[in-house]
């Protein structure tokens, strides 16, 4: 959703305030293939490693 909060719906996490450095373990664990899924995987591999800490910076200062 819109700045990292989650819609509506079951298994889809608020991304919104959650910790930096969790933020970016999750997303390089899609990127590597060590977390599996189908969307996130895609989408991770099209960032760089800075860009992924930009976007964890800006989804953890957003308020839950």
């Amino acid at each position: 959703g819109t700045n990292g909060h989650a819609v509506a719906g079951p298994g889809v996490p608020a991304l919104a305030g959650m910790d930096k450095d969790e933020l970016v373990r999750r997303m390089n664990a899609f990127k590597s293939g060590i977390r599996p899924a189908t969307v996130m995987q895609q989408i991770s591999l099209g960032y760089s490693d800075a860009q992924i800490e930009q976007i964890a910076g800006y989804l953890a200062s957003q308020k839950p």
